[in-house]
């Protein structure tokens, strides 16, 4: 017997204030957890926390979750009874000493998105790993993007997603097949990003990962990343 099918989530919504915006949706195509994605010049208020909450609980999310926030962007959110639900370390590079690799990317096409999909689902736990609809958000998050693969044989074995917005670049995700950790295709797709960002003008790089993740750390701090002394968070509630 065929199950119910379940409700599509509803769509996304945007609310502005002056200096930022913040994006409203499904986290991972759920109907019952929300997404708040914030981005931001100057931090958001409590108005603008209390219209997105009641916007979500409107449309019948029973829980969410916010995108990683600076400590500035996290504070209305604290006041509105969010807590932190994971840390991140916030590493910055000053793309003076840029690394080097022989291993080579090329750009994704489209038809490498499943394949992209099945090796982030290998690379992360269940609440980072992304589906379709966050590939996309990754992918449009700052105004120009790179998205490239390296492949070993025919197997793609990692991505990366970079952007740049003005002078500042944003390593958006990077993910290595758990199988081919340790022999340099995490070094080849952050050396891509960051030569590609290199040459676009950027001055400073921003990168974040959770605070457990020692690979990804030791990653990039081998390629030149140093953390900074305020971290990230990502925090959420009930509605």
């Amino acid at each position: 017997m065929v199950g119910a099918q379940r409700p599509d989530p509803p769509p996304h919504h945007v609310l502005r204030w002056r200096g930022g915006w913040a994006r409203l949706g499904a986290w991972r195509g759920s109907t019952e957890v929300a997404f708040v994605s914030v981005g931001a010049q100057r931090p958001p208020d409590g108005d603008l926390v209390e219209r997105a909450l009641r916007t979500l609980t409107a449309e019948g999310y029973t829980s969410v979750v916010t995108n990683a926030l600076a400590p500035a962007d996290a504070l209305p959110f604290v006041d509105a009874g969010f807590a932190v639900r994971e840390r991140l370390h916030l590493l910055a590079h000053d793309m003076v000493r840029l690394p080097y690799t022989t291993l080579p990317t090329r750009r994704a096409r489209r038809a490498d998105r499943e394949l992209v999909l099945a090796l982030d689902g290998r690379a992360f736990d269940g609440f980072w790993r992304l589906d379709a609809q966050g590939l996309d958000d990754a992918l449009h998050a700052t105004p120009v993007t790179r998205f490239r693969v390296a492949e070993d044989g025919p197997d793609v074995v990692a991505y990366a997603i970079s952007g740049r917005a003005g002078a500042t670049g944003y390593l958006q995700r990077i993910a290595v097949d758990p199988s081919v950790r340790g022999r340099g295709w995490g070094r080849a797709v952050v050396t891509d990003a960051l030569h590609w960002l290199h040459r676009h003008h950027v001055s400073r790089t921003l990168v974040n990962t959770q605070c457990d993740n020692d690979a990804a750390l030791h990653l990039y701090e081998a390629c030149g990343f140093a953390r900074l002394p305020v971290g990230l968070c990502v925090m959420g509630r009930e509605l």
